[in-house]
């Protein structure tokens, strides 16, 4: 087992980034840099090696995949490569025999700007927190059972926009559409049109897949690491008035197609095996495809900021539906992964009110807005507020790894004819 601290690189004491964790991301080195073009990295403390010039000088052998400008050619060659890859790359960082070689290869963190990781094929959220769905039933169908009948049966779904994934620290423009008669202006009983009001955050964890699976076969829960190269945050944002009115009968679009962030670092499978726990107990027992074959629950706690200040702390440990579940649904029906997909979890809610993954529950539909320091509050999202997710695991030496971070700031709305009106 690698202690966090067996590393020669200078890693600050409880750094979330230690020589157990490694994540993979994209980076565009500053002015100063020897190339302008993007190229892949691992991170270690406050620190990025670059890995293709490790490539390059012969210190790694990925088959020339860590030359690329982004990860997708590297995750389609599956968990015997990725397990090599890594194992190369904590020795390089822990031998001393490798500090002479490895040193001028690593880029300090701050003098980097961070791009979107991996080429996205495919995005897939899911609504697999038991908590969220009871509470927003709650709040959309009062007095009514909060879950409906085919919840406890599946991991329900949808399809959202693979080009409209961004990078974490790409502002987010406060998206306009189609307002139903219940947010519609004063007087006007009809559906207008106009930019969301109602601007919340889902805090949620994404999957990315690495090696395909075939149209017409399925991928078994007993699959998932063989198929899932790693895990980033992810923000998917939603815009709760526009999704109202177009949810029924066939579920969101407009209103979260707008933007969904993730984190710059997609955190290796390997890096998160002491996070795994076993999945809730599920009742009624689930159809035979979906049983799970190892612990796919993950031992994450997230935190969501609002303007620097923290106002929720999601546990992701209680998810309902793990993520091999997630997985073995998607393509239950024959449909194909490809590299790069990426399938989310949907808002991670817990059972407190201070574990509450998403703006609607935390001030529960405006009914109990958020009040930050400054004195002002929140019943959803101001033009210029930042929001920002963050997320730690217990890590293979006994301490914490982190996830990264995925942060968003809020930009007015440019409707097309509709300047001048609130947003």
């Amino acid at each position: 087992m690698t202690r966090a601290d067996a590393t020669w690189a200078e890693v600050p004491a409880g750094s979330p980034f230690p020589v157990g964790n490694l994540p993979y991301g994209v980076f565009v080195p500053g002015a100063a840099g020897p190339r302008i073009g993007p190229g892949i990295g691992a991170r270690i403390g406050e620190a990025v090696l670059d890995l293709r010039a490790a490539e390059e000088a012969g210190l790694v052998d990925a088959g020339g995949t860590l030359r690329a400008g982004v990860l997708n050619d590297l995750m389609a060659l599956g968990r015997p490569a990725w397990t090599v890859l890594r194992r190369r790359l904590t020795e390089l960082l822990t031998d001393p025999a490798y500090a002479g070689q490895v040193r001028p290869l690593l880029r300090p963190v701050a003098e980097v700007t961070m791009r979107l990781p991996f080429e996205v094929a495919d995005y897939v959220d899911f609504y697999s927190s038991r908590e969220h769905a009871e509470n927003l039933g709650r709040l959309l169908r009062p007095g009514t059972e909060p879950l409906l009948p085919n919840w406890r049966h599946l991991p329900v779904g949808y399809h959202g926009r693979a080009g409209t994934v961004v990078v974490s620290g790409t502002p987010v423009v406060r998206p306009c559409g189609q307002l139903g008669p219940a947010g519609g202006r004063p007087g006007n009983p009809g559906p207008t049109y106009g930019p969301s009001s109602r601007l919340d955050i889902e805090a949620e964890v994404g999957f990315v897949v690495g090696v395909p699976s075939p149209l017409g076969g399925q991928v078994a829960t007993a699959d998932f690491a063989a198929h899932v190269f790693g895990v980033v945050l992810v923000n998917d944002w939603s815009a709760r008035d526009i999704q109202a009115w177009e949810y029924q009968p066939l579920g969101p679009f407009l209103g979260k197609s707008f933007a969904t962030s993730i984190s710059p670092w997609v955190v290796p499978l390997d890096a998160l095996a002491a996070a795994r726990v076993e999945g809730p107990a599920q009742h009624p027992p689930v159809l035979p495809y979906l049983a799970r074959a190892e612990p796919w629950g993950l031992d994450l706690t997230l935190e969501v900021a609002l303007n620097g200040t923290a106002v929720a702390r999601p546990p992701f440990r209680g998810l309902y539906w793990t993520p091999d579940q997630q997985l073995a649904h998607l393509t239950v029906n024959g449909a194909a992964v490809r590299t790069g997909d990426l399938f989310a979890s949907g808002t991670v809610s817990g059972p407190a009110r201070e574990e509450r993954g998403s703006m609607v529950e935390l001030a529960w539909n405006g009914a109990e807005p958020i009040t930050l320091p400054d004195g002002s509050t929140r019943a959803f999202l101001a033009d210029g507020d930042t929001v920002s997710i963050t997320a730690t695991a217990p890590g293979v030496d006994g301490g914490r790894i982190g996830l990264g971070e995925v942060v968003g700031t809020i930009e007015p709305a440019r409707c097309l004819g509709c300047q001048g009106r609130e947003s």
